[in-house]
């Protein structure tokens, strides 16, 4: 006896493939071809027919499923791998809804992606919907045709009824739209916009953070394990609480007060702590720039109950002392300063996201200059900047934004010194920002300046630096965005 072909090689695949492309046949032909030549099951010939890698014909089922009516898919390519090898082992059975983006992706009638292998493990009832034309169960019957009342079953055909009904339920129940594979890609897509994020401009990453939060969002909508949703709520949370760091960085304190509170549902529904502290920190920096200081404060306290791993715990007191050094509560303030570095030393575990989601010691010391500036002591707020800009030369990454609010510090405190030369000196770096990099916060800081009146010694340098500052202000990132006839709103 002969032994049975095996499945060619994929440049056997590909030369077949172009072959009959090139005579004229169809996809149709060509997988039929493929079937009968490298002996593979009826989706991955289309697949192959269409010369699409797995991911490629994800993402055809993800499109096609979106064009037409009914239930809406997310595939990924480990997803559509183990479509393929159903109903053999480390497989996973295509739900109706797939069947039907499989066809519309690959031009092709349900039923062409079925053998007989397929059909005896297909209940009964789904292998009948397939059966029929594609569309038939969407196309409601025109209004002036009345419905056939379908008899109650009865004997055996109600108990096999009952079946076809249970089968179809567990169909759904153990059916998942996404795979661990999509859901680990969304977490480290996340951690690279997170880093992204302290040397990017802001908007063209607030329009990546938006289209990946809408894919999460889209998935949330269909089914999937209890596990695997809180996944998905812990990428949701993660994505919403950088739309809500970017918005009020971009000077949108609304919205971004809408995004944190979009991001605390997602992180209670996730169950997941760190989430919650993180998303607390996000609204309590808000809150801050709102002016809503007390608010601040009650948010910053309350992610600290959760008690977190990593760096969260050391920026949640910061901002703690950052709404009460405004408010003037100096012991507060110092206090929390303490709780700090108290934090920082206890710290037993690693952030999970990183990038603006981290309290490096630099974004430590940049809080403590703010907070001295406040309560009046100069000296102290000047040594902090100064060490915090010791500590941001040997960081790997330098978050812009830090490193004005730090130079902005140190120009502060050589200013309370009336030392004017000093001052212009630690300014020049954030005076040269390009304007999609000069945050609201940078802008407002800078506003706080206490410069001293024009009639003053250095009268010539203070009114050159007034004049840079404003001009500054003025073209600044939340200045273009208010004047920009786009829209990023998320």
């Amino acid at each position: 006896m002969n032994a049975l072909p095996k499945p060619g090689s994929k440049a056997d695949r590909d030369a077949l493939r172009r072959e009959m492309t090139a005579a004229g046949c169809s996809p149709a032909d060509i997988a039929i071809e493929m079937r009968g030549r490298f002996r593979m099951r009826p989706r991955e010939a289309w697949r192959r027919a269409h010369g699409w890698t797995l991911q490629e014909a994800a993402d055809h089922f993800t499109q096609a499923s979106g064009e037409g009516p009914g239930q809406s898919v997310a595939a990924d390519a480990s997803l559509a791998g183990k479509w393929e090898k159903w109903p053999g082992p480390s497989s996973r059975r295509p739900t109706l809804p797939v069947f039907y983006a499989m066809a519309g992706a690959y031009g092709c009638q349900a039923e062409d992606l079925l053998d007989q292998e397929d059909r005896r493990a297909l209940p009964a009832s789904e292998l009948r919907m397939l059966r029929r034309p594609e569309h038939a169960q969407q196309t409601p019957p025109a209004p002036d045709v009345p419905r056939a009342v379908r008899p109650t079953p009865t004997g055996a055909e109600l108990v096999r009824h009952a079946a076809d009904e249970s089968a179809i339920w567990a169909q759904r129940a153990e059916g998942s739209n996404v795979g661990d594979i999509a859901i680990e890609q969304f977490m480290a897509d996340i951690r690279t916009l997170a880093s992204d994020y302290l040397t990017a401009d802001p908007i063209p990453l607030f329009l990546r953070t938006r289209t990946l939060r809408d894919q999460v969002f889209a998935l949330l909508e269909g089914r999937q394990y209890p596990r695997q949703s809180a996944d998905l709520y812990l990428a949701a949370g993660y994505l919403c609480g950088l739309l809500a760091w970017m918005s009020s960085d971009l000077g949108h304190l609304r919205d971004a007060d809408t995004q944190g509170r979009t991001a605390w549902l997602c992180a209670e529904l996730s169950g997941q702590n760190d989430l919650r502290a993180w998303v607390l920190s996000t609204r309590s920096k808000v809150a801050f720039w709102d002016g809503r200081l007390r608010d601040a404060i009650n948010y910053a306290r309350h992610g600290a109950t959760f008690r977190p791993e990593g760096t969260v715990s050391v920026l949640l007191a910061c901002q703690e002392s950052d709404a009460w050094s405004q408010l003037g509560a100096e012991d507060e303030a110092l206090a929390a300063l303490s709780r700090a570095r108290d934090a920082r030393d206890a710290l037993s575990g690693e952030d999970q996201i990183g990038g603006i989601f981290t309290c490096a010691p630099a974004r430590q010391e940049n809080y403590a200059a703010a907070v001295y500036l406040r309560i009046g002591h100069s000296s102290d707020a000047l040594n902090s900047a100064v060490h915090a800009t010791a500590l941001l030369s040997s960081q790997p990454v330098r978050a812009y934004g830090t490193e004005a609010q730090i130079h902005i510090s140190e120009a502060a405190a050589h200013l309370s010194a009336r030392e004017v030369e000093g001052a212009i000196q630690a300014l020049a770096p954030v005076l040269a920002l390009p304007p999609d990099q000069r945050l609201a916060p940078v802008v407002r800081r800078l506003g706080e300046l206490p410069l001293p009146p024009g009639r003053s010694a250095g009268s010539r340098q203070i009114a050159s630096l007034r004049a840079a500052v404003e001009g500054f202000c003025l073209d600044s990132a939340p200045r273009h965005l208010a004047l920009s006839s786009g829209d990023v709103r998320a």
